[in-house]
């Protein structure tokens, strides 16, 4: 069976590092992950006034993500805490009161710094959040990328094969991860159908 994974890149900047990680990451995962990356980019700035009425932006970004099964986060570090660009989009995705988006969805978080603690301040606040969400989150293995240079080029191609082993196993391990969510789900869905209401 395979697996739709919606995929968000925190960095809104076109040379960004983790876009470039995005990159690799949709090379790499395995034939049972198919990676759609869900931009965040064009989306206002989340206020309680459009619960009534959300905007066409807000509607198609809800609706992507709930087309998917699963979903990755790509962040950098911005002064210890993810960008205002993510934050804003997870807003959107779980409002209005009632219609969290990311409830239940499988996640995973990954991050590139060119600094040595690789985004793990940020991966911290950031689980915080999809706690809160109700997303259920990979712990382990976690992935902090110290970036160098060269080490992924535009086009997403990894450098050296200690790197390519590294995501290829945090992809696998994802994988095993939304197998074992979605299929408890299910057989939670399937256990509430054959026994009806309570």
């Amino acid at each position: 069976m395979s697996y739709k994974v919606g995929v968000f890149v925190g960095s809104l900047a076109s040379d960004s590092i983790n876009r470039k990680l995005a990159r690799a990451l949709l090379k790499l995962a395995p034939s049972e992950l198919s990676l759609i990356e869900i931009p965040i980019g064009k989306l206002p700035l989340y206020s309680r006034d459009y619960d009534s009425d959300y905007p066409p932006e807000g509607r198609a970004f809800k609706n992507a993500v709930a087309a998917v099964d699963a979903l990755i986060f790509i962040t950098p570090e911005y002064n210890r805490s993810i960008p205002g660009a993510l934050k804003n989009a997870i807003d959107w995705g779980s409002r209005p009161w009632g219609t969290n988006s990311f409830a239940k969805k499988p996640s995973a978080v990954i991050g590139a710094s060119t600094g040595q603690v690789g985004t793990a301040v940020a991966q911290q606040h950031l689980r915080s959040i999809l706690s809160f969400v109700n997303s259920p989150e990979m712990a382990q293995p976690e992935a902090y990328v110290r970036f160098t240079q060269g080490m992924i080029d535009d086009d997403g191609n990894v450098a050296t094969e200690k790197t390519t082993d590294f995501l290829r196993n945090w992809l696998q391990e994802f994988h095993i991860f939304v197998v074992q969510v979605v299929g408890a789900q299910r057989i939670t869905l399937s256990r509430q159908d054959r026994l009806g209401p309570e």
